[in-house]
């Protein structure tokens, strides 16, 4: 797995003042990495959607073939926190699982609730 996401700061660290990364930079890396790895499993990431409301979406369609639900319980949610306003509307979680099929059905793709390994 090759995890690449746009940088947010947090504001509790040395780079609270730092600027955000880019979506679209985030995008043409996915794409650059799908084309160099092709069989990787690549993740279009929580930072994606915070930055974007379509970002994962987008990163999908940009080459990234894992989506990953938050499945940490809904009350310990707010002590794991990478960076500052970190998406939470639920379609991300376990619970919103059914949104999240629809919203990867809406770009044409269908959701696989596996362990993710490759098959070569």
């Amino acid at each position: 797995m090759v995890g690449i996401g746009p940088f947010i700061p947090h504001k509790d660290t040395p780079f609270r003042d730092e600027k955000s990364g880019s979506v679209n930079l985030t995008l043409k890396l996915l794409s650059i990495v799908r084309l160099m790895l092709p069989k990787v499993l690549l993740p279009a990431t929580t930072a994606l959607g915070t930055l974007s409301e379509d970002g994962r979406s987008r990163g999908i369609l940009a080459g990234a073939n894992v989506i990953m639900p938050n499945l940490s319980p809904k009350a310990a949610r707010e002590k794991y926190m990478l960076y500052n306003n970190k998406i939470n509307t639920g379609i991300e979680s376990v619970e919103g699982l059914e949104a999240l099929k629809e919203s990867m059905n809406n770009i044409g793709y269908q959701v696989v609730v596996s362990k993710g390994n490759y098959k070569y």
